[in-house]
């Protein structure tokens, strides 16, 4: 099968509608589902569904909301839970800030209420509030340690007690102690936010991070190809890079 064919036969499963060109810019459109559609959906061992969350993730960090619309049902055609999209989108908050955040949960809804999903969707938080802390630090240690509280240690009092205890309780507490998506998958999702972002010097971290919780190298580099087309190169090139320093 051709990439063009390729491209036609996934565009189709994704979006559910046939495979149309812009008609005021006929030839970038096709370079773009070509290049996404025929070829880059192909490279590595990722589902559809892993693919999806990537995309709109990485379109919520970039806030090119029109394309995450376009995603979001995509996703759901392809079987993400409407809890699965919410969470990935919720988990960049401490990332991107709220409200990048609430800008991207916005286009969410707008799906969700076109499709009859019921809103708002079951509580994914099981522990109280005064737990936030010991629920995040609890996940935080086991992947990275206290590095956060050491490096800032010279910061005044006040400063160095409130920043990691604000990571630990907003990242690892509010964030990746909810239900209904699994370590290994806010990993992932969260390598990419950190590309998409350029943060090459938090993204060694998190890349230690997606090993110890079981995603290979080789989900990696599959997950910084289907970033490429929404990113460009030189993000991508400085995660490779990353990973490499790693590596060596």
């Amino acid at each position: 099968m051709s990439r063009i064919e390729r491209s036609k036969e996934k565009y189709e499963q994704l979006f559910k509608t046939e495979q149309k060109l812009d008609p005021n810019d006929p030839e970038l459109m096709s370079q773009l589902q070509r290049l996404i559609f025929g070829e880059v959906f192909y490279i590595g061992k990722l589902t559809d569904k892993q693919r999806e969350l990537i995309t709109c993730t990485i379109l919520t960090v970039l806030q090119t909301l029109p394309q995450l619309k376009a995603h979001v049902n995509a996703a759901l055609n392809v079987e993400v839970s409407p809890l699965e999209l919410k969470e990935a989108i919720y988990q960049c908050a401490p990332f991107i800030g709220y409200p990048k955040t609430l800008n991207a949960i916005s286009v969410v809804n707008e799906v969700f209420n076109q499709r009859n999903i019921t809103l708002p969707l079951e509580n994914q938080c099981d522990f109280a509030d005064d737990q936030r802390y010991e629920r995040g630090l609890k996940i935080q240690k086991e992947l990275y340690g206290d590095e956060i509280k050491e490096r800032y240690q010279y910061l005044p009092e006040e400063i160095a007690n409130a920043l990691p205890k604000f990571l630990t309780e907003w990242c690892f507490g509010d964030c990746y102690s909810r239900k209904d998506m699994d370590i290994k998958t806010r990993e992932l999702l969260i390598f990419c936010v950190l590309t998409a972002l350029n943060a090459t010097g938090q993204l060694y971290s998190h890349v230690l991070g997606n090993l110890k919780v079981g995603n290979s190298l080789d989900i990696l580099y599959a997950a910084l190809i289907q970033c490429l087309p929404y990113l460009g190169f030189p993000c991508i090139f400085n995660a490779f890079n990353a990973i490499k320093e790693l590596a060596e």
